[in-house]
């Protein structure tokens, strides 16, 4: 497997298949490289993970999603610790994101070392639960 920085001709994947992203963000959030896409073997795209910023200044995992016959075979955790690894060179040292609490993504966050740091209540929805996680300088990043 191989993860990329999301490009123009990912739009169609992305719009046709992300419901939760307004279609007139997919190009921004792509052109700032806040996307990135899981491709297999034969270059073929399998999934993809969006980011953005809690309060413009807290990298904040927004949704990671692996097509489910590719699911189960360690891409979700290849490409969130990727995002780490990146978040940790540029400097960041928390990294947040948050899962609805009748999903089981919870427990695959906290498997990571994503702690529970509060949850939203919105009106007729699920309880949504903020994990947050310190990031471990790397030798690079300390320089």
């Amino acid at each position: 497997m191989q993860i990329v920085s999301a490009a123009d001709t990912d739009f169609d994947y992305l719009r046709d298949r992300d419901p939760h992203m307004k279609e007139s963000l997919i190009l921004p959030k792509i052109r700032s490289k806040e996307i990135y896409m899981l491709r297999n073997e034969e270059n073929v795209n399998i999934g993809w993970m969006r980011y953005g910023y809690f309060w413009d200044n807290t990298p904040f995992m927004n949704m990671l999603w692996i097509d489910e016959p590719y699911r189960g075979g360690g891409f979700g955790k290849e490409v969130v610790l990727f995002w780490e690894k990146e978040m940790t060179q540029r400097g960041f040292k928390l990294v947040m994101t948050s899962t609805l609490a009748n999903e089981e993504a919870q427990h695959f966050y906290r498997k990571l070392g994503y702690r529970d740091a509060g949850c939203l209540l919105l009106e007729n929805e699920p309880l949504e639960i903020i994990m947050t996680k310190r990031l471990l300088p790397t030798l690079s990043s300390s320089k």
